[in-house]
């Protein structure tokens, strides 16, 4: 049978379809988290981790290393998350970017790091980053109602999908039972907001409210060794704007912002996977988001979201994005 060929106007519209989206695939064990994340502890271990000083400390489960005078970065690479936490030491006190998990025990492992007052300040309140805040008694955090209601803790039920099959490679330590896990609750005893500094002693950290990834993501930037802590708003992997809470329009606007930051930054220090990357990646996380949004970014699908990949990084988007639903629809998630 002779096909006929495609009027002009249908196959110039085929082929930007093709070109826009290529075929992906399904997660098989941790969905929703961009595409190719079956056995992704293969990629273990990270070469970035290799030319770091490791700290000596008493649990398996953690790895520390020294990123920088007074900066610890404590890793969980046991879990699919990879997440990192920042111990950032002062002259007079210290700060703890993040608790982790809460599969380990944060408390004794920071009172093994550092004999100073140590407070915590999140990141955000997602799981795997307030993990071990029940622990500790100086909590700073934001005063949003996403904050509040991530304090109140996380039941089973929410976080039972993190650590069953696919999200967890290595041993546990004793006494931890995946069928208990629980996100504990917490209690925010000090106030933050955007612009405010935080003085350890000969430190001076500054707040940069980052709504986005979450509706209270925060970073820390440290002006003088130009060093920014970013925590999940950039790391180098899937970055994620279609979680619950989640703005694309919010994280574009921030994306500009540390775009702008970039010539004072000489360090990225990121939440999850490596613990430093150039400040320039500032910039091409911008300029990602500018080109999704364009149009000018190709994507596939996979675990039905737009998963648009630069290289070093990509961003995951909801299928149809939010630009092409009501506005602000992604402000309502």
């Amino acid at each position: 049978m002779t096909r006929k060929p495609l009027p002009a106007v249908l196959a110039a519209a085929l082929l930007v379809f093709v070109w826009g989206c290529r075929p992906g695939t399904d997660n098989q064990e941790v969905r929703g988290r961009g595409e190719g994340k079956d056995r992704w502890w293969d990629a273990l271990p990270r070469a970035a981790w290799s030319g770091l000083e490791r700290v000596e400390q008493s649990q398996e489960w953690f790895e520390v290393y020294r990123v920088r005078p007074g900066v610890l970065a404590i890793y969980e690479p046991g879990q699919f998350e990879e997440v990192i936490s920042y111990l950032i030491l002062g002259s007079e006190r210290a700060l703890l970017f993040d608790t982790g998990l809460g599969i380990g025990d944060m408390r004794r492992l920071v009172s093994e790091l550092t004999d100073l007052d140590v407070a915590v300040l999140n990141s955000h309140t997602h799981y795997d980053h307030v993990g071990g805040n029940h622990a500790f008694d100086a909590i700073y955090g934001t005063t949003t109602d996403y904050t509040r209601a991530n304090a109140r803790g996380r039941g089973h039920d929410q976080v039972a999908e993190f650590v069953g099959p696919g999200w967890i490679w290595k041993p546990t330590p004793e006494g931890f039972s995946p069928d208990a896990y629980v996100s504990r609750p917490f209690t925010i005893s000090t106030p933050v907001e955007d612009g405010q500094r935080l003085d350890l002693g000969g430190v001076e950290l500054e707040v940069l409210g980052t709504s986005g990834h979450a509706p209270d993501a925060l970073c820390l930037l440290d002006r003088e060794r130009r060093l920014l802590f970013t925590g999940d708003t950039f790391y180098p992997a899937t970055l994620y704007t279609h979680l619950p809470g989640s703005s694309f329009a919010d994280y574009r606007t921030t994306a500009r912002r540390l775009a702008a930051l970039a010539p004072a930054v000489d360090v990225v220090l990121p939440a999850h996977n490596e613990p430093t990357l150039p400040g320039t990646e500032l910039v091409a996380l911008a300029d990602a988001f500018a080109a999704v949004e364009a149009g000018h970014a190709s994507f596939v699908l996979t675990d039905g979201l737009r998963e648009y990949d630069f290289g070093r990084f990509s961003l995951l988007v909801t299928d149809p994005p939010p630009w092409q639903r009501e506005p602000s629809a992604d402000r309502a998630e």
